[in-house]
């Protein structure tokens, strides 16, 4: 990924004031618009960056995480933060639409919508909403965690989604392994006991799913599974044996 800085790319002092990013970003904007630059297509992924830059270092907490990164990492604190933040986290509450739309009224140019439809294709998406006494509009970046974002804020419900599934490692020897059977578990992340049946034949590393012993489900949603992962260990007598024949050998 490309290392960038967002103070650079805003032209501006770490140190600087909201009003003075607000300045540096409507200017640039206005420089890289894509309704200024047709024949140059390198304005497009400049406009990017700045719109970018700009809704982080707007925002006082993504601003101030992006600063500790960026004393600990310096120009790699970029993509440190992007590991942590997708394209709807960082322009979440952004008023980058406003702007936008300054823009257009007073330069004629094309507004938010249709730029960021042009940037980040069908991903985008703005919507309105009316409710008694309530208006909105906004956007989000197409994915299941916006969906579930913007579910919950507008119906002030949780969309049902399944638990998470847990997996871990079972230690099993060779003749249980070969011949199945009853086998005791305890699931540390549920306090519970379990008996878990054993196929007959079952080979190393292949997982026995348990349905429904994962984590809670949200909104009323399924629970996860559980995976064991199985691995075979040998008795010692087996080890006694394979070592002698690999002697004999």
């Amino acid at each position: 990924m490309e290392q960038k800085d967002y103070y650079k790319i805003l032209e501006i002092e770490k140190n600087a004031a909201n009003q003075q990013i607000k300045n540096a970003y409507r200017r640039l904007a206005f420089k890289y618009h894509p309704d200024r630059n047709i024949s140059n297509s390198e304005a497009v992924e400049k406009m990017k960056s700045v719109n970018e830059a700009y809704a982080v270092l707007s925002n006082p907490k993504k601003r101030s995480e992006y600063d500790l990164l960026r004393q600990q990492f310096g120009y790699s604190a970029h993509q440190r933060f992007r590991k942590n933040y997708s394209d709807q986290d960082i322009f979440s509450g952004s008023d980058l639409n406003h702007i936008f739309e300054e823009m257009a009224k007073t330069a004629g140019l094309r507004g938010f919508d249709d730029i960021f439809r042009e940037f980040y294709g069908p991903k985008f998406r703005t919507f309105d909403f009316h409710r008694p006494g309530l208006f909105g509009r906004g956007f989000v970046f197409f994915s299941r965690k916006a969906i579930l974002f913007l579910f919950n804020k507008l119906t002030g419900n949780l969309l049902p989604e399944k638990g998470q599934d847990i997996n871990d490692t079972i230690y099993l020897y060779l003749s249980l392994a070969q011949e199945g059977g009853p086998y005791a578990y305890y699931l540390r992340r549920k306090s519970k006991k379990l008996i878990v049946q054993i196929p007959p034949g079952i080979k190393n590393r292949q997982k026995i799913r348990l349905s429904g012993l994962g984590k809670k489900g949200k909104g009323g949603g399924p629970a996860g599974d559980l995976y064991l992962k199985v691995c075979i260990k040998r008795s010692l007598v087996q080890w006694l044996r394979d070592t002698i024949s690999g002697i004999r050998g």
